[in-house]
Parts: structure tokens; sequence; C-alpha cells
């Protein structure tokens, strides 16, 4: 078998492989672009504690505190509290003239998102009880809510899940191709996997900000035990680990505001990639052996969320690697080899972007009353979408070697509450 036979069967081998794990998302896409989900109703109105942690945010935090008071749900059944965590502006200022419940916090060993919500949860415990509460909401200060997002949600827990996560919209996809790709990436997420997770009675995923936690996990959990630099993936993978069931909430819709320069948006998804090492890590092996031993389907697809990109960026590494020896040691193999990367990268390439604008067209359209922005932007983001997520593969590769830290992402984006809910833009 020579060089050219080789790299043929290899490529044969590995599409094969690829095609057969993900072929279930497939599956999903589908589900999740014709399935239509039950609202539930009910008259029980739970009561909850939202949880809000804040670095340096006394430009936004009050938008979200307005869209919280500003709730169809019953105002005395909802207590806000607020984590100024290290901050050196003015948000505990801000979120209690809001009114908001505020503490402070100065640490700079644990840092993170989730030193702080356990923090603000031993707070609450200590001057109100947990138990005082059903439930607890966790947002980011840069969120918005929709008037009806604590309704929504409250009738997902209602039918039993102790765990919902929610959909999440943006509060900038018009900024730049930056801000829209993000955005058309959570739009997909709740869509295509979430939506299509809740339909077929599997697990949905957590992601970064807007779900509910049933008091009993955090009371079981003494508060909050998870932080690594992706605190939220990992929390879905221990909850999916311990038998719990996220559902989503696809009417519950959340704004979040999104980086809109390179050199931000590559230091936050250089710290999300290495979160995902670090869970698979922690938690990988326990996917495998409990998805062997109780054919739990959660485990395989919680494990299949967080493998991707190990498995690309090695194998990029590995076949550079192989080409440059090859180069270097067999000047006729140099040429071939020469060749065939242009090939490779270039069909790649083009099936690759083909593939991501096709996700994108469906995403947009499928969601198009719901992203709020012009027109001529929208269409625009689509033929982006590809180039942002391009941008994902040196960050993978770095992230496996790179030292990463979590650092704050800056937020100054202002929306209009008044507008929440009227379909303005």
């Amino acid at each position: 078998m020579d060089i050219s036979d080789l790299f043929s069967l290899m490529g044969i081998i590995l599409s094969f492989i690829l095609s057969l794990c993900f072929i279930y998302r497939i599956v999903y896409f589908l589900i999740g672009l014709f399935g239509r989900l039950t609202v539930h109703d009910t008259d029980h109105r739970y009561r909850y504690g939202i949880l809000i942690s804040a670095r340096n945010e006394e430009t936004v935090i009050s938008d979200l505190i307005h869209s919280i008071q500003k709730q169809d749900y019953p105002a005395d059944l909802i207590t806000i509290f607020v984590i100024a965590d290290n901050c050196t502006d003015h948000t505990a200022a801000v979120a209690r003239k809001a009114g908001a419940h505020v503490y402070e916090r100065f640490n700079r060993i644990k840092i993170g998102k989730g030193y702080a919500l356990n923090e603000l949860l031993q707070h609450i415990e200590q001057d109100f009880s947990l138990s005082s509460f059903d439930g607890f909401f966790v947002f980011d200060a840069d969120n918005v809510l929709e008037p009806n997002y604590i309704s929504e949600m409250n009738r997902t827990f209602h039918q039993g899940y102790r765990i919902v996560t929610s959909y999440r919209n943006s509060k900038n996809f018009s900024s730049n191709w930056i801000s829209s790709g993000y955005a058309i990436s959570f739009l997909r997420e709740a869509r295509y996997l979430n939506k299509a997770r809740m339909l077929t009675h599997n697990s949905c995923l957590i992601s970064g900000t807007g779900f509910l936690v049933h008091r009993e996990i955090l009371a079981n959990n003494n508060g909050w035990k998870h932080y690594l630099l992706t605190e939220d993936i990992e929390f879905s993978a221990d909850m999916i680990l311990h038998g719990e069931t996220i559902g989503y909430c696809e009417n519950a819709i959340l704004y979040d505001e999104q980086p809109t320069d390179l050199k931000t948006s590559w230091k936050q998804r250089m710290r999300w990639s290495k979160g995902f090492y670090q869970v698979f890590y922690h938690y990988g092996a326990s996917l495998l052996k409990t998805l062997i031993k109780k054919k739990h389907f959660a485990c395989y697809d919680m494990f299949m969320t967080l493998i991707p990109g190990i498995i690309f960026s090695f194998l990029g590494l590995f076949f550079s690697m192989l080409s440059v020896l090859l180069a270097v040691f067999d000047q006729h193999a140099a040429a071939y080899v020469i060749d065939f990367d242009f090939q490779t990268i270039f069909i790649g390439g083009v099936s690759g972007y083909l593939s991501l604008a096709f996700l994108a067209l469906v995403t947009v359209l499928t969601e198009w009353k719901r992203i709020r922005c012009k027109t001529s932007r929208k269409i625009m983001a689509i033929f982006t979408y590809p180039l942002f997520m391009a941008t994902y593969i040196p960050i993978a590769v770095i992230a496996l070697f790179k030292k990463v830290e979590w650092t704050p992402i800056p937020h100054s984006y202002r929306m209009d509450v008044k507008t929440i809910g009227q379909g303005k833009h």
C-alpha cells in the first residue's frame, strides 16, 4: 500500500467513525426543525430566589434587575440577590438602589463565577435559609428577560424538572460578524439541540446563563460546588451523572450581550475551550462508565459534546506533524503531501463553509422573528457565521497547551427594557 492509498484509507475510516458518532445530531436537527413542544399550564406559583454574580457591571446590572421587577409573575414570590465579586466600580451601589439584596466579595485567590455563586448561597442560607425558596435562577449581570420569562420557566419547573434551561437570545446581534456569530450559535443550540433533547426526553445542557435549579440540589451540594472554567458545562455533566434530566423551556427568552472585538472574543472562547477540556478530564471516564453500565444516552450526548474539540485538535496536529516528517525524509513524498494538503484544505474548507452557512441559514430563517435586528444584518450573518466558527480552530489547539485563567468580560450594551416583549428592534 503506497502513501496515497494509506491517506485515502485513513480518510475513509475517519469519515465513517465521525459519521457514526454524530449521526444522532442529524436526527436532533430534524426533530428541532419539525417538532413541537407542548405547553403545560399551572396555577401553582413557586417562590424563587434570583442569583446574580457581577464583577464591575455598574453599566448594565440595573437593566436586568428592572426586567425581573417587570415580570408578569407575583413580585412577592421573587427575591433578587447580587454578589458584587471583586468589584472596583459602583456595581453594589447600583444594584442596591435598583432593589436587590447585595453582598460584596473580595477574594483574589478563589476567582471565578463558581466561587462567587457559592459564597452568595452561603449568605442566603445564613440570612434567609435556602428552604425559604423552591428554586433559584442563575443570571449574568448583562442579561435582560422577556416579561413572561419566570412564568414560562415556572410551567416547566412544575412538570417535575428540577433543573431547567431557557432560550438564549442576544442583545446585540447586529453589532458585527462576531456578535452575530455568537448569537446564531446560541440560537442553534436552543432550537436544534436542547429542544430536540426535550422532545426525545433526554437531558438538555446548561449553556452559560439563564437557568433554574431546585433548592434541594443546591442544599445537597452544600451550595455551588463547580469551579472549573466552564462551571455551566461541569454542572451539566455532574447532574447527568447523578441521574438528573435537565429540562428546556423555549418560551422563556433571555437576552445577553456578546463580545464585538476579536481580542475579547478570543479570550472568552479560549476559556471556554480550556474549560471543556477540564470537564472532559474530570468527567469523561465517568460518563463513559455510566453509559456502559446504565445505557444512559444523555451520558453519550454529554461525552460527544465534550470530545470533538479534542479529537479535531489532536488529529490536526498529528497530520501536520506527519506531513512535515514525510517532507523532510522523502523528497518524492513531499511533493505529494503538499498537493494532498492543498486539495484537502480546499475541499474541506469549501464543504465546511457551505455546511455551516446552511446551518446558519436554517437557524436564522426559523428564528427570524426572535432576532432583533434589520433584515440586511440577518442575511449578512448567514455568510459570516462560518468565518466566526473557523476562528475556533486555532483557539481549540492553543487551549490544549496554554494555561488559562478566569477573567471578566466587560459589558456596556444597554437594551431598552420597555421594548422587551413588544417586538421592537
